[in-house]
């Protein structure tokens, strides 16, 4: 039997994605006659593979590292795409190739989600990293009127290179700044890879923490990192990564089959077991 609509996740490589297992747990509650699958694409067959998508098929894609940037040359994004500076969406308006980044709604939904008001008070933000995660991150605290977004990187540059992109809210520190911006910050975001499997422990001292701080971590393997386990033994609220690659799936699945699907406990728990088992 064919399936009325599909979609796949593309990268180089792709084995860790766990977008198939949220996208089909959705294709399956909803009872949508749809296919959602992973293909691994090298750089050099990108450009033929996004050309081809409709003759094979493909009511859209997700795009996961290293494509994100070189996607928006070979579609139409949006403001938000444009802004940050890489798309990890792409589906059909008409005959139109489009594309967005769903990490920015991925990354509010889930703070509204988990810390209902977190964005009360945005007076001083600190976030750790300055790739294409941290670009996303810093436009969507910028769309929620963050006053002053500190950019902390180990290599200063491409801090630097970050703030430069998008104005004056937006400042480079040094590491050795850390204690000092936290002892005010009312949101402390790791948007880099320390923390992940294989990528070694993010070394942050939260001794100096303002009380009413709030973290986000977007590492999601392991889902219990070295940040949420200081976070919670000093009694802060905080958000793990599962909860961002969830609600950053809703905008795909949306809008390739036609309805916007729930983040629940449920699919919290089969990603989970997923990670644990990994």
């Amino acid at each position: 039997m064919t399936t009325s609509r599909k979609a796949c996740v593309i990268g180089w490589p792709i084995g860790h994605s766990r977008s198939p297992l949220i996208q089909n747990y959705w294709l399956k509650k909803y009872g949508i006659d749809g296919e959602y699958t992973k293909r691994e694409v090298a750089p050099d067959a990108l450009a033929d593979f996004v050309g081809s998508l409709r003759a094979n098929g493909f009511a859209g894609i997700n795009v996961t590292i290293p494509h994100k940037q070189a996607v928006l040359k070979l579609s139409k994004p949006d403001e938000r795409a444009e802004a940050v500076g890489a798309a990890n969406t792409l589906w059909y308006e008409g005959d139109t190739l489009c594309s967005t980044n769903t990490d920015v709604e991925g990354f509010l939904n889930n703070l509204d989600a988990g810390v209902p008001g977190w964005s009360r008070n945005l007076e001083n933000v600190v976030v750790l990293g300055a790739g294409g995660a941290a670009r996303a991150v810093v436009h969507a605290l910028i769309g929620r009127k963050a006053a002053h977004i500190h950019v902390v990187n180990r290599t200063r540059k491409s801090a630097d290179d970050l703030a430069a992109r998008f104005g004056k809210a937006v400042t480079a520190d040094n590491w050795d700044a850390l204690s000092t911006l936290l002892a005010r910050a009312s949101l402390l975001v790791n948007a880099s890879s320390a923390g992940m499997k294989k990528q070694g422990a993010l070394d942050v001292d939260l001794n100096s923490a303002n009380p009413s701080l709030t973290i986000a971590e977007l590492v999601y393997d392991p889902r219990d990192t070295a940040l949420l386990k200081a976070a919670r033994a000093r009694g802060l609220r905080a958000v793990d990564g599962v909860g961002m690659l969830m609600h950053q799936a809703v905008g795909g699945f949306e809008r390739w089959f036609g309805r916007r699907p729930e983040v629940t406990s449920e699919l919290r728990a089969l990603v989970e077991a997923d990670l644990a088992a990994a």
